[in-house]
């Protein structure tokens, strides 16, 4: 049986453009069907797991040797998907293998043993959005709380995309197709009900012009029950050719390591026409390289968007690699003061700030007043005496006798 590990996971916002890049992982595991989304230019994406197979009572027709054949088997194996975007946002490429170690016990015609140990499945594929549908943005809405919260009819409007595969042949002995190579082409809707309720669609022709051929439906709900817990329930339904048609239900749920990191465990019953039980269960790992990078438009007066040369898939799928731009000396820019703008007054407060600052001149003044009196009435403090030096008469020498006033004219 073929393995496609789906589940869309974590796409918590709106998908407001045709852009498939999310913050995100968006991860196809652990369910079994398709989202339309593509991971997003620029993102190489690894989808991995384990899981283990028990195959009650299996029936089918052999048309070689025109018998019936009956078998019960186990498996163990792992499975993986590489997923990435590098051509256009709305164009995913993706490669699918599983890889199996499988022990069957024939029941009838002849009771025998056989083990493999290979190859299950080696598939391309590719994906192409062609219709995304956009909503409101009602957190925007702020003038009416009926418009705020009244529910988007636009929701209802799935977005769909059409998926073509090639299923290869370099299998194992036990799961290669008798006819060779066979196409596998797809129809993928979802429908985003709410910010957390998701729903998608999958009708699918695999093994196209085979004996082997079968058609699918797949019908899975997702809900999002934290910003890193989502749980998912599903319901597939198959219509063959040389096998009895049956019904499979699954259940459950992945956790978000961070933004580019997620795991996933499920189960899976499977109930046949004739009673045939099979049980699935697995675990595994989402992991993405993100190199996107955000494309930037030129817009005219009327504000559509102008097509440069080489926007176009074909144009940038040959186009020859950009000449070498010459180095530039780098300035750097000044800071500009940013004036800060003063608040709009009424008159009321244009009032107000006047008196306010009267009132504050007034107090200024009394203050100014109260100080002056004050230091007037302070008693200003006498200066102490200085006693002033007699002056010495000219030619007085300490060595000798001062002169004296009073000497007598008959000493000479």
């Amino acid at each position: 049986m073929q393995k496609i590990g789906l589940f869309l996971f974590f796409i918590l916002s709106f998908q407001l453009s045709f852009s498939q890049y999310t913050e995100l992982i968006n991860s196809k595991r652990p369910g079994f069907s398709d989202s339309p989304y593509s991971v997003g230019n620029g993102v190489y994406q690894i989808e991995a797991g384990l899981f283990y197979k028990n195959v009650g009572n299996y029936l089918y027709w052999d048309k070689k040797t025109q018998e019936s054949i009956r078998y019960k088997s186990n498996s163990i194996g792992t499975d993986f998907t590489i997923r990435t975007s590098h051509f256009s946002e709305r164009l995913e490429l993706d490669l699918d293998i599983a890889f199996i170690n499988e022990d069957r016990d024939y029941l009838s015609p002849t009771v025998h043993q056989e083990s493999v140990l290979g190859l299950s499945k080696l598939t391309f594929g590719a994906k192409y959005m062609v219709y995304s549908p956009t909503y409101t943005d009602k957190t925007k809405e702020i003038r009416s709380w009926k418009a705020r919260h009244s529910y988007d009819w636009r929701r209802l409007l799935p977005a769909v995309a059409v998926y073509a595969g090639l299923n290869t042949n370099f299998l194992s002995e036990l799961h290669k197709n008798p006819d060779g190579m066979s196409p596998r082409i797809a129809i993928f809707t979802q429908n985003d009900l709410s910010n957390k309720f998701i729903l998608l669609t999958n009708f699918i022709a695999d093994k196209l012009f085979t004996d082997e051929a079968e058609n699918s439906f797949i019908l899975t709900a997702t809900y999002s029950l934290s910003e890193k817990i989502a749980v998912f329930g599903e319901g597939q339904g198959f219509l063959r050719k040389n096998v009895p048609n049956d019904i499979q239900y699954g259940v459950g749920g992945a956790y978000l390591l961070n933004k580019n990191l997620q795991v996933d465990t499920s189960l899976r019953f499977i109930n046949d026409e004739r009673g045939d039980h099979t049980f699935l269960a697995g675990v595994g790992l989402s992991w993405r390289l993100d190199r996107h990078k955000d494309k930037s438009y030129t817009v005219d007066s009327e504000g559509k968007i102008i097509k440069q040369k080489g926007d176009g898939f074909f144009s940038r799928l040959f186009s020859k690699k950009d000449k070498k731009q010459r180095k530039v000396k780098k300035a750097k820019a000044r800071k500009q003061k940013i004036k800060k703008l003063k608040p709009k007054m009424s008159k009321e407060q244009k009032k107000i700030a006047k008196e306010e600052k009267k009132k504050a001149k007034e107090e200024a003044k009394k203050n100014e007043s109260s100080r002056s009196n004050r230091y007037k009435n302070t008693p200003k403090k006498k200066k102490p005496k200085v006693e002033q030096k007699k002056e010495k008469p000219k030619g007085y020498n300490k060595n000798f006798e001062p002169f004296k006033d009073d000497i007598d004219d008959d000493d000479y």
